[in-house]
């Protein structure tokens, strides 16, 4: 009888199960659950456009609802399947999105007093309501714990714990003080799986503790208590209350409770993954592998690669960190990424496109890829930043904004948006260029996410911007796929099969597209990633003091001579 994993992705406007079969990754079934809480599950507020939260409710909902449904679609579309023959549930979420909890680790917005407050609820990855003490957290280590920022790209982000954490120390005293801890999404939800919330029971995740919340072996864990009371004392008291440790993805964090297995329909022998980032287990359910970058690109992209822990890798400038074992055991896990890439493509169709391209979204997008698809590269005489939500990598500054140059009077909307299209892709590049720079060599970019999948034109403008193909994972759902390989590895090989995360793997994933870069397009792209990185210098750097007077006149340049030859 074959042997099932469930994954389970949390991401930022719904979450999905996936049902796969271990022995060949075979998809039987999946379900998506939108967010019900929110503007598309996110809780904003009109005069902060920094703030986005989460109510933790919707991802109890999600969980029962896409796995039965799951189940139900999986019985029907193989009558051998059967609930008994899964062994294991794995779980990844967006992050940094801790929350504050109680004694028991229930979020304070399930209180009645604390139901309003979003505060008390979920902050989002997205959440840059800490700049500033983000800036604080930088500065301070920058002066007496040079360590912590060495680990994590030289600079701390808005998007991640402690600065959010102290952000609510300050916003809301009255929230902070009643929560006993704070926790990551990927570490509540799998306790909440096994129906053992205490916050000093937690099988924490090194990917989430690692990457954004400054852990690491060489100083004892978590940043000590000493340096983040120089932040606030208050912070400085909580850190004697958050556990000192963290565990890799593959590990059991115990076995489906006797509650949720009644309501799932599933047995209490289901075994329950340590959780992770999306981004780490996509990485996984791409295939990765050492010089393999893994691009999973939604709404926001996030770049992971890995090397062996064995050999001494170079801390890389700009990055999301480099943790060991956040992404595989044995392995250091390397991540970069774009604050915004399908929320820019968003923005632009849902506030600037007429109706002339579509009635409704999906119109929209159709007609503008099918027009941009049309022009050659350099012909629309434009240039962007992809900094609509600020740069998470290289520069790590939320306060970066985007910028568009180069509209004349003639400029349509379609050539605006392979614009856009272009920004990323040079953004993505000088990623690549950051990585390869400092001694990490990438042989092949494997892409996964939905935009990988449905848009060709971004695929083929990728591979034509960096000159590299361009391969597409052969599941559409690589962040769940990972998290049910490390659900079945979880539960150890016997039932599973695989002795390790390589294995299953091995056996489980693939690729199933290339997109190969077209010469003379990248010949044009080198001279405009040029101006790409003269711009990105000069907005995004305090070093730079050049001249941007040749910017204009060179776009218009280049458009001229590609419309000529056109």
């Amino acid at each position: 009888m074959s042997k099932y994993a469930i994954g389970l992705d949390f991401g930022t406007n719904s979450c999905r199960s996936l049902i796969v079969d271990i022995s060949n990754g075979n998809e039987l079934a999946s379900y998506v659950f939108n967010y019900p809480s929110g503007e598309a599950g996110v809780i904003i507020d009109s005069s902060n456009p920094n703030l986005a939260r989460q109510n933790p409710q919707d991802y109890i909902e999600g969980i029962e609802v896409t796995i039965k449904e799951a189940i139900k679609k999986a019985k029907a579309t193989d009558k051998e399947f059967s609930p008994d023959n899964v062994i294991g549930i794995g779980v990844d979420t967006t992050g940094s999105s801790p929350m504050p909890v109680d004694e028991k680790g229930m979020p304070l917005c399930f209180q009645e007093k604390f139901k309003d407050n979003p505060a008390a609820m979920v902050w989002l990855w997205k959440d840059h309501t800490s700049h500033e003490e983000a800036q604080t957290i930088t500065k301070l280590a920058s002066e007496i714990r040079p360590q912590y920022l060495a680990k994590i790209g030289g600079v701390y982000s808005s998007e991640w714990f402690w600065s959010k954490i102290w952000h609510c120390q300050k916003e809301s005293p009255e929230v902070f003080k009643a929560a006993s801890s704070f926790v990551e999404i990927c570490d509540w939800i799998p306790a909440i799986l096994i129906g053992d919330t205490n916050p000093n029971h937690l099988k924490k995740s090194i990917c989430a503790a690692g990457h954004k919340a400054m852990f690491n072996a060489q100083w004892g864990g978590y940043p000590d208590a000493e340096f983040l009371e120089k932040l606030s004392p208050e912070l400085g008291e909580l850190r004697n209350r958050i556990t000192n440790s963290a565990y890799p993805a593959d590990e059991r964090i115990g076995y489906l409770s006797p509650e949720w297995a009644s309501k799932l329909g599933l047995s209490i022998k289901v075994s329950i993954a340590v959780g992770a980032f999306d981004a780490h287990m996509g990485a996984v359910g791409a295939g990765v592998k050492a010089g393999t970058l893994v691009k999973i690109l939604g709404t926001s992209t996030c770049d992971v690669m890995i090397q062996p822990n064995k050999n001494k890798l170079a801390d890389i400038p700009g990055v999301c960190g480099i943790v060991d074992g956040s992404v595989k055991g044995g392995f250091f896990g390397i991540e970069a990424g774009q604050s915004a890439v399908g929320d820019i493509f968003l923005w632009f169709v849902n506030n600037l496109v007429p109706e002339q391209y579509g009635k409704n979204q999906d119109e929209k997008f159709f007609n503008l890829e099918k027009a941009a698809a049309q022009l050659k590269p350099g012909e629309t005489g434009l240039i962007a930043l992809d900094w609509n939500n600020g740069n998470r990598t290289i520069l790590v500054d939320v306060r970066l904004t985007g910028l568009l140059l180069g509209q004349t009077l003639y400029t349509q909307p379609h050539e605006i948006y392979r614009a856009l299209v272009e920004a990323t892709a040079f953004g993505a590049l000088a990623i690549i260029d950051r990585i390869e720079e400092n001694g990490v060599k990438i042989n092949e970019v494997v892409n996964c996410g939905g935009l990988a999948v449905k848009n060709s034109l971004l695929m083929q403008i990728y591979a034509d911007v960096t000159g590299r193909p361009m391969k597409i994972s052969k599941s559409e759902q690589t962040p769940a796929l990972g998290a049910a390989i490390f659900g079945a590895v979880s539960a150890g090989k016997e039932p599973s099969g695989y002795e390790s995360v390589d294995e299953a793997e091995a056996a489980m994933t693939g690729i199933n597209k290339t997109y190969n870069p077209i010469k003379e397009n990248h010949e044009v792209y080198k001279k405009l990633y040029s101006i790409y990185r003269q711009l990105h210098d000069g907005f995004g750097t305090k070093s730079w003091s050049g001249n941007m007077y040749n910017i204009m006149k060179d776009l218009l340049d280049i458009r001229d001579k590609v419309r000529k030859e056109k």
